[in-house]
């Protein structure tokens, strides 16, 4: 186990995270396309494309779905990375944070390939194959995000690890005053069960998840629209928005692991 002096200057590291995330507020707010004219200028066919997601995440939320991710790989590729034998997730959730947090850069180096080369197969078509490429980079997402919480101990089969993750892609899509808002609703989510309730019953219906998600397509995605140039277009937004969403995961995860063993190392040993 970690040192408590370790665990806190690995804590004062994603408080620095979190507070460089303002850094990048007015550049977002410049790129961001207001969602009512992004709604004006894509096709109805996609506009039907992005409100089925709003089934598919519902769906998610309550049983996985199709996007429910295979426990095995995860272990397989954290015994490649380590050397360490995995037998289930009490075998990672005895690891190091530092190499749960090794493990998880190295993964999100694979995911960050796929989406750009799913970005790039989707752009060539431009208008017509866009409508592939939303659902294909939300499944990215989903698996990338519930790979790093494998990795991290947690397991997306539970519906309250779901409701997490869930949080974790709206984070990486927000604002800044989104972002603030989100990080104080996932405060002590894993230890305070009151919280944590709390987080499941105001995420309405996940549609806000939706309507971030859809607004972070912005001015990338209607570049991708455009046959050809799409490829470029569409292989830079992928990238992009799994490096946002496999950083944040990363670190809101790591957060969250690094209070529970504070917690572990501040209590009192009992006699």
């Amino acid at each position: 186990m970690e040192t408590r002096d370790f665990l806190l200057n690995e804590m004062k590291l994603i408080e620095k995270w979190e507070k460089d995330q303002k850094g990048i507020w007015f550049w977002e707010r410049l790129t961001r396309l207001p969602f009512k004219l992004l709604d004006k200028v894509t096709p109805k066919f996609i506009q039907a494309k992005i409100g089925s997601l709003l089934d598919e995440l519902g769906s998610y939320i309550q049983n996985g779905g199709e996007y429910l991710t295979s426990d095995k790989s995860v272990f397989q590729f954290y015994e490649k990375k380590t050397g360490r034998s995995i037998n289930g997730l009490m075998d990672i959730e005895a690891a190091p944070v530092s190499e749960m947090k090794q493990v998880s850069l190295d993964l999100s180096g694979r995911r960050k390939t796929a989406a750009t080369l799913q970005g790039a197969s989707t752009g060539i078509g431009g208008l017509f194959t866009l409508a592939i490429d939303i659902p294909a980079i939300l499944a990215i997402s989903l698996k990338t995000l519930q790979e790093i919480a494998v990795i991290h101990g947690y397991d997306p089969k539970d519906k309250k690890e779901r409701v997490f993750i869930l949080k974790c892609l709206q984070f990486s899509t927000a604002d800044y005053v989104g972002k603030s808002a989100i990080l104080n609703e996932l405060a002590d989510f894993g230890n305070d069960e009151r919280k944590s309730s709390e987080v499941i019953s105001q995420l309405q219906g996940w549609r806000e998840v939706t309507l971030t998600f859809t607004e972070s397509f912005g001015w990338k995605k209607l570049f991708q629209m455009v046959p050809v140039a799409g490829i470029l277009f569409g292989a830079f937004a992928n990238r992009s928005m799994v490096s946002d969403l496999a950083e944040s995961g990363t670190m809101l995860y790591q957060k969250r692991r690094i209070l529970e063993r504070l917690e572990k190392v501040s209590s009192p040993v009992s006699e």
